[in-house]
């Protein structure tokens, strides 16, 4: 069983940063590609950022290219979202995501198996 722990959402002003983290264990954290997905209301859930299991390889939605930066902490065992130049059409729930298929970057989300609860991010205009 894949554990995932999301924190680090809130409520910030358009302009503003936020870093989102996600915990795991050191098993799942050295050997899964772990990705970011936001879901807002009303809407379906997108892919946001992917990372590979060495951190050599990212993936970003064009519409948060240059603005958002995915990396991993090992020392922690974490996977980090730095999410700057915030928008209101950023506020989403943002859920961090698991893939244990060796070598795949996935964009979709059937290609990840284990998702954590969310963390909300809120940004107001």
């Amino acid at each position: 069983q894949v554990q995932l722990v999301e924190s680090g959402g809130g409520l910030v002003q358009a302009g503003g940063s936020l870093r989102l983290s996600c915990a795991t264990s050191r098993r799942t954290f050295l050997t899964y590609t772990m990705g970011w997905f936001r879901q807002a209301p009303g809407k379906e859930r997108e892919f946001v950022a992917a990372i590979n299991w060495s951190g050599g390889r990212t993936s970003y939605a064009d519409s948060v290219k240059g603005r958002f930066t995915i990396s991993r902490d090992s020392a922690k065992n974490t996977v980090l979202l730095q999410m700057n130049s915030l928008k209101p059409e950023d506020t989403a729930l943002y859920y961090c995501a698991a893939d244990g298929a060796a070598g795949r970057l996935g964009v979709e989300t059937h290609e990840y198996n284990d998702w954590g609860q969310g963390t909300q991010v809120t940004v107001s205009s």
